[in-house]
């Protein structure tokens, strides 16, 4: 990895805390509550991600490209099936490390560095992935934290982030151009995703001992998992792609070791689950990946 490609990374880790803190004093200051970073993860999961995710599929579609995000899409659910196989394997009793370990920040992480050593067009390539990250999420993940007792999240498959996947796929597949205003629309609300999804972990990481961030033993086998052995597990499964899709094969991989997803804290709040505990593995784990992720593309680029 170049020294282009470290910058991104750090500025990224930069712009989380910084979003963080924001969170982090308005809940000491109390200007936001605890009933408050509710709404604004209601706000997250119900507005500003299903935004993202059919924004991503709003891009000119010829048979070229079109082949392509289909060929990406398929690459990214094979990814996130290891991914989940790796982490239900290894913290089947464990839920919160299980979803943490499964879910990776590509988003807000990755989509940067993608687009500064990839290109724009690696960024369409992690756009199946990340749609299909937030799908399992919602369904897999709280079924996880719910203890996989409560099936509703099963069978309650007509979520906002479901039907924004298959809207997406419609727009993309069946070549239909939005207009002009509603492109600005979902870019202006897929924009509130990374800052308010930060600004949420500052106001959960206000509610815990900053102590307990480096001190549980735990975490940082949930934080090797995430940023080690399901990377290093990905890079071989793309060595089974054709040598003709290096920059699809880099892009997915790039999207694949970013720390865990910010998401972990915000549905486990929903659910009444230790989101503080949440939070500090997903604290610990980007600062991790400061190491992890050079080293990761390092190997890779072999």
């Amino acid at each position: 990895m170049d020294l282009e490609s470290a910058v991104v990374i750090l500025r990224q880790i930069m712009i989380m805390f910084v979003y963080m803190v924001s969170g982090y004093l308005m809940f000491h200051y109390k200007l936001v509550t605890k009933e408050g970073s509710r709404s604004l993860a209601n706000l997250l999961l119900y507005v500003s991600l299903p935004c993202v995710i059919v924004k991503s599929f709003c891009v000119q579609n010829t048979a070229e490209i079109r082949n392509e995000v289909l060929l990406s899409l398929l690459m990214g659910f094979a990814i996130l099936l290891v991914s989940m196989a790796v982490a239900g394997l290894l913290f089947r009793k464990r839920p919160m490390e299980n979803f943490a370990a499964a879910f990776s920040n590509a988003g807000f992480m990755g989509v940067p560095l993608i687009a500064a050593t990839v290109g724009e067009r690696g960024v369409l390539y992690t756009a199946g992935l990340i749609a299909l990250l937030n799908v399992f999420q919602w369904t897999y993940g709280q079924w996880l934290l719910a203890g996989r007792t409560e099936g509703r999240q099963w069978k309650g498959l007509c979520n906002p982030l479901t039907v924004s996947l298959v809207i997406g796929l419609l727009v993309f597949f069946g070549g239909i151009t939005p207009p002009d205003m509603a492109i600005s629309c979902l870019a202006a609300l897929s924009g509130l995703n990374g800052p308010l999804a930060m600004i949420v972990l500052g106001v959960y990481l206000a509610q815990t001992k900053l102590t307990q961030l480096f001190s549980r033993g735990e975490s940082y086998l949930v934080c090797l998992v995430r940023l080690l052995l399901i990377p290093l597990l990905t890079t071989g499964l793309l060595c089974l792609a054709p040598k003709q899709l290096l920059t699809m094969k880099q892009a997915l991989l790039v999207a694949a070791c970013t720390p865990i997803g910010s998401n972990v804290a915000v549905y486990a709040q929903k659910l009444d689950r230790d989101y503080t505990y949440a939070v500090q593995l997903v604290c610990l784990s980007t600062l991790l990946s400061i190491i992890s992720m050079p080293v990761i593309m390092g190997i890779s680029s072999l």
